[in-house]
């Protein structure tokens, strides 16, 4: 913003067009674009012209808006990052806005939008994973859609991989996996049950500041219904493993109320590497599929067996469906490629490094 800011001053701040502000703007970004490398969505005011939008070039992160009537016949209008709010304000949903795109809102409430670079389109693949709602639609995609395809999907590799094992119920890790277990369910053909009910006033344990406090969070936000679990053959359901903590004490959780095995299988692809676009993924170090193998993992998390999804599984749960463009989403975190600029070893150790002093 300050980029923007200081690119803005530059001009003629206070012109009366508005279509020369416009124009102004679109060029006090395309410097942003051409220095700022990485993921951006931004919505802002800019003093005594209107509110302003954008997003990167290559649409890591969403970015979506909407329209409302008024009775004056006037529209109003609202930029998010996702639709979920839209519905309870009385907005339609009209799209997103596309990478490199910016919108201008003048205090007469007229829109102005222009594509002002174009890249390759690679929105985040765990925005549909975990990070989004799932009554949202991002880039054309439904993300409740996207989980379902998700749970299909590796239930249909799970009867690959273990045709002969049937557990007696399938159950989420609430409420991120709850869609796709129930297709993972669906597929295989036995009961859902939501075996582990969730407080609601927890927040999200990944992004707490330490093992201690996630590992204590879980026990706090999730408490095992013993009906569906004693003596039964349970298989587990979770979003994505990161450095594993979690997921390990969800299985200590249902192991002690009684399960006879535990399967756990999850909707992501090995995390093995930090994100800098935005998701609190942390460095390698801290990531349990960087270091250990998935026989090594089953072990640490004290599960009877263990399945990820594929990559190529997850690209395509998200973009079967959907009036989308998306050529493929980034996966930096699963697969190392860091679609913004040249991450070298070197240079993601540096980062990784710069990390850990920013939070100690």
């Amino acid at each position: 913003m300050q980029l923007l800011a200081d690119s803005l001053a530059t001009g003629s701040y206070a012109e009366k067009d508005e279509n020369l502000f416009f124009q102004q703007l679109g060029d006090a970004l395309k410097h942003i674009f051409d220095k700022v490398e990485g993921a951006y969505s931004v919505v802002g005011l800019v003093i005594g012209k209107g509110l302003i939008a954008f997003r990167d070039p290559h649409g890591i992160r969403p970015l979506v808006w909407g329209e409302r009537k008024r009775a004056d016949g006037r529209n109003d209008y609202i930029f998010a990052s996702e639709t979920t709010a839209f519905y309870a304000l009385g907005f339609e949903p009209m799209g997103d806005l596309q990478p490199g795109e910016v919108a201008y809102v003048n205090q007469a409430g007229k829109l102005f939008r222009k594509i002002l670079v174009k890249q390759p389109f690679t929105p985040c693949v765990f925005e549909y994973v975990y990070f989004a709602r799932p009554d949202a639609t991002l880039d054309g995609v439904s993300v409740y859609r996207s989980r379902l395809r998700m749970g299909q999907n590796l239930a249909k590799k799970w009867k690959k991989t273990f045709p002969d094992v049937i557990p007696d119920v399938v159950i989420p890790a609430p409420f991120t996996a709850n869609t796709a277990a129930l297709s993972f369910a669906h597929e295989i053909g036995v009961r859902y049950s939501e075996g582990l009910y969730k407080n609601p006033f927890i927040g999200r344990t990944f992004i707490m500041p330490n093992q201690q406090a996630r590992s204590q969070s879980v026990r706090y936000k999730l408490t095992p219904q013993r009906t569906e679990i004693e003596n039964k053959k349970v298989l587990i359901v979770d979003d994505s493993i990161v450095r594993g903590t979690t997921s390990r004490e969800i299985v200590k959780m249902v192991r002690e109320f009684g399960a006879k095995e535990i399967s756990f299988v999850s909707t992501c692809p090995p995390i093995k590497n930090p994100c800098f676009y935005g998701i609190d993924i942390p460095s390698r170090q801290e990531l349990i599929a960087a270091r250990l193998s998935d026989q090594a993992i089953c072990e640490f998390l004290g599960a009877d067996r263990l399945l990820y999804q594929t990559q190529d599984d997850l690209v395509e749960a998200v973009t079967r469906r959907g009036q989308h463009h998306i050529e493929r989403p980034c996966m930096a975190c699963m697969d190392g490629k860091y679609i913004c600029g040249n991450i070298t070893e070197a240079k993601l150790t540096q980062l990784e490094q710069q990390r850990a002093l920013e939070k100690s």
